[in-house]
């Protein structure tokens, strides 16, 4: 028996358990319903309170492909009079629902959007809230299963009795309310963004970080704002998930030869370092002029962390705010498939709490959903920067790597960004207003920095063959410093389509 004999008087269990009688989903392996017991205990924390039955089924039709699936009543409807009223006629409304549902684009793209546990809970919140808020009822049991996938394997022939042990009022009125709330159910899944949770799927949606990210996800769902910030990112990505990890020059033997250098193992010098006599090979291994050849080496052992700041002030919005967090996420991206370390901080007049990215996942719900209300002080966010990486460098061995997205008025004293200089290598991509110009005085202190025009922010396609373009030059630039010196002061300019880019050449 899937549910042993001893947990039978336990309704903690046999609570939520027996609401699968009326159930019209069956998975095909019992491990996938072990995720409905993670959506049914997340939404109960963002206090949706429903059937253990309806997140299953709903959840399921929207996270796994249909060939994992059997369709149908689980139980004789008849089989549960004793508990619902007019059984017949409630379950047959509910399993339209659920067909429906299924025949939604969500639902049917369920296989290619990847969608996590978080991302299924927030969804099936937008969805459901309505329904949970009139019900007006509370369960007549405190649901706490155990994640044991034998709970489920084989539970069919139990499942009458386990829904008659307890009184089911709350699933009564659960289920009339999802009947009354149908054209809004209906009307929400249709209005759900497929580019949104493609992106997701893409990049990941901070899996582990629990409710908080379930806040942000929430609110990404539901801004207008960050559809054209997605739009934009799906325009742009395909070029950045061709990266690569790219190599670098080394001592360690790890791949092949990548040049000549003063450092390196007996094994890798150069034999026509024997030809001098044994006084003088012994001067130029003392003085370190003996030449080794230099071994390539993954760029992670080149120990830097890259700091990407977002400028979220007022001047920002619309556009410039679309395309400064589309280039935030791809440059996130490009720098994780390449083995770097990333975090993200918004500022406008103070700066805000660092997010970085875990387990190879971007913060992206937080990206797309932050909003800034404290105005514009650059003087001060620069210097809380400076301070941060300033007390950073004691603990952390890392170099940093500054990239600023921001306006073209960002007018920060020049003292505070030479204080930033003396830690971190700065970048920054500025956005011109409608016939602006950039004029700034410590534009000489940056190591790079691109200028993107109005016109081109405001235009689909030049807007993405220039950010494509800075792209391609962030990289170049970051080759050109790959051994974590600052480059010199000799200046290179380079065109690109819709905007003007410069940076120092090594």
């Amino acid at each position: 028996m899937p549910v042993p004999a001893s947990q039978l008087g336990n309704p903690s269990i046999t609570g939520p358990l027996g609401t699968l009688a009326f159930s019209q989903v069956r998975p095909l392996s019992a491990s996938l319903a072990l995720r409905a017991i993670r959506w049914h205990q997340s939404l109960e924390r963002l206090g949706v309170v429903l059937p253990f039955a309806l997140v299953h089924d709903a959840g399921l039709v929207f996270s796994t492909p249909r060939e994992q699936l059997e369709l149908g009543p689980r139980c004789d409807p008849k089989e549960l009079a004793g508990r619902l009223r007019d059984p017949e006629r409630t379950l047959e409304g509910y399993r339209a629902v659920l067909r429906e549902l299924g025949e939604s684009e969500a639902a049917r793209s369920a296989a290619q959007l990847r969608m996590n546990d978080d991302l299924i809970t927030v969804l099936l919140s937008r969805l459901f809230s309505t329904v949970a808020a009139r019900t007006h009822a509370a369960p007549s049991y405190r649901a706490s299963l155990p994640v044991d996938a034998a709970l489920f394997e084989g539970i069919d022939p139990q499942l009458r009795g386990l829904f008659l042990s307890t009184r089911r009022d709350f699933e009564q009125r659960a289920l009339e309310a999802l009947d009354v709330s149908r054209l809004y159910v209906l009307t929400m899944s249709d209005a759900l963004d497929i580019e949104t949770l493609r992106l997701f799927g893409m990049l990941g949606s901070e899996a582990s970080a629990g409710a908080l990210a379930q806040v942000d996800l929430l609110a990404a769902l539901s801004s207008p704002e960050a559809n054209d910030i997605v739009s934009f990112s799906l325009e742009i990505l395909p070029s950045v998930l061709e990266t690569k990890t790219r190599p670098a020059a080394g001592t360690t033997a790890a791949h092949g030869y990548s040049g000549l250098g003063t450092r390196g193992s007996i094994d890798s010098m150069v034999l026509t370092e024997l030809a001098w006599d044994d006084m003088e090979l012994a001067r130029r291994i003392a003085d370190n002029e003996v030449l080794y050849f230099a071994r390539e080496q993954s760029r992670d052992e080149q120990k830097r962390i890259h700091y990407l700041l977002i400028d979220a002030s007022a001047s920002m919005r619309g556009d410039r705010q679309t395309f400064a967090r589309g280039m935030a996420i791809a440059t996130g991206k490009r720098l994780l498939l390449e083995g770097e370390d990333v975090a993200f901080r918004f500022f406008d007049a103070r700066l805000y709490e660092l997010y970085r990215a875990k387990n190879g996942q971007l913060p992206t719900a937080h990206l797309l959903s932050f909003k800034g209300e404290r105005g514009r002080n650059p003087a001060r966010v620069f210097a809380e920067l400076a301070t941060d990486l300033d007390v950073t460098r004691h603990h952390d061995p890392r170099t940093p790597v500054v990239h600023l997205f921001t306006h073209a008025a960002l007018y920060i004293p020049r003292e505070m960004v030479q204080a930033v200089q003396s830690h971190a290598h700065i970048s920054a991509v500025f956005m011109l207003p409608s016939g602006g110009q950039l004029d700034l005085d410590y534009l000489d202190l940056l190591d790079a920095h691109w200028v993107v025009d109005h016109a081109t922010v405001a235009s689909g396609a030049a807007r993405a063959s220039a950010a494509k373009a800075i792209l391609g030059e962030k990289e170049r630039a970051e080759e050109g410093g790959a051994g974590g010196r600052r480059p010199g002061a000799q200046r290179a300019a380079g065109e690109a389509e819709g905007g003007r880019g410069e940076r120092r050449a090594p």
